[in-house]
C-alpha cells in the first residue's frame, strides 16, 4: 500500500505543472465539439505515459541516460520540436474565428499526441530519471503496485484535462480565450525550448 501511495504521488507532482503535452490535451478538450471527440489525444497521451513509465521502471531507460551523446541527441531533437510546436501555436492565433479552426482529426491528435509525449525532452527524462529511479527501491508486488499508480494518475489527469478544456469551450467568447490560452502556451513553449538551449550549452563539454 506503501509503495501505490508513493507512486501516486510522485506521478502526481511530476504531471501537475503546465507542460506541452498537458497543453495540447486541454486545447484538444477546448476546442472539440465534444468531450468525445478528445478522447483520441486523451487514450494517446495516456498510452505514451504508460509505455515510458514501463520501460522506465523495467529498467530499460536506465542505461540510456547513462550516455551522453545519446541525452544531447534527445535534448536538440526536443528543443527542435519545441520551438516548432510554439510557432505553430502563435501563427494560428490569428485565425480563430471559429471553434473548429483548431480542433484536430482524430489522427493529427495521435500523432501530435505522441510527438509531446515522446520528443519532449522534460517529460521524457522526468520519467526516466524519477520514476525509474524511485521503482528501485521496490521488488515484485510492490513494484507492480507503484507502476500501476503512477499510470493510473497519468489516465485520470489527461481524462481530467480534456473535460476541464471542455467545459472552458462551451464558454461564451471561446475565441478569443483560445487565442489567448495559444499565445500563452507559445511563450512558455519557447520558454522550455530556451532553457533546455541554456543547459545543454551549459553542460556541453566544448566550453
Amino acid at each position: 500500500m506503501i509503495a501505490f501511495v508513493h507512486g501516486f504521488c510522485l506521478a502526481l507532482g511530476l504531471i501537475l505543472p503546465l507542460g506541452v503535452q498537458n497543453l495540447f490535451v486541454f486545447q484538444q478538450g477546448i476546442v472539440q465539439r465534444k468531450l468525445l471527440y478528445a478522447i483520441p489525444v486523451v487514450v494517446t497521451a495516456a498510452i505514451s505515459d504508460t509505455i515510458l513509465i514501463i520501460l522506465s521502471v523495467s529498467g530499460v531507460f536506465m542505461v540510456f541516460i547513462h550516455f551522453r551523446v545519446l541525452k544531447d541527441c534527445l535534448l536538440v531533437c526536443g528543443i527542435l520540436f519545441l520551438l516548432y510546436m510554439g510557432y505553430i501555436n502563435w501563427r494560428n492565433c490569428g485565425d480563430l474565428a471559429g471553434v473548429n479552426v483548431k480542433a484536430f482529426s482524430p489522427k493529427q491528435q495521435i500523432v501530435f499526441a505522441m510527438s509531446v509525449s515522446f520528443l519532449n525532452p522534460y517529460a521524457f527524462l522526468d520519467i526516466i530519471g524519477v520514476i525509474g529511479t524511485s521503482s528501485l527501491q521496490y521488488e515484485n508486488e510492490e513494484k507492480i503496485l507503484f507502476t500501476f499508480a503512477c499510470i493510473l494518475v497519468s489516465w485520470i489527469w489527461f481524462f481530467l484535462l480534456a473535460f476541464a478544456g471542455r467545459c472552458l469551450g462551451a464558454a461564451d467568447n471561446l475565441g478569443n480565450k483560445i487565442k489567448i490560452i495559444n499565445k500563452i502556451s507559445s511563450l512558455f513553449i519557447w520558454g522550455t525550448a530556451l532553457m533546455l538551449i541554456y543547459n545543454l550549452i551549459l553542460n556541453s563539454k566544448f566550453l
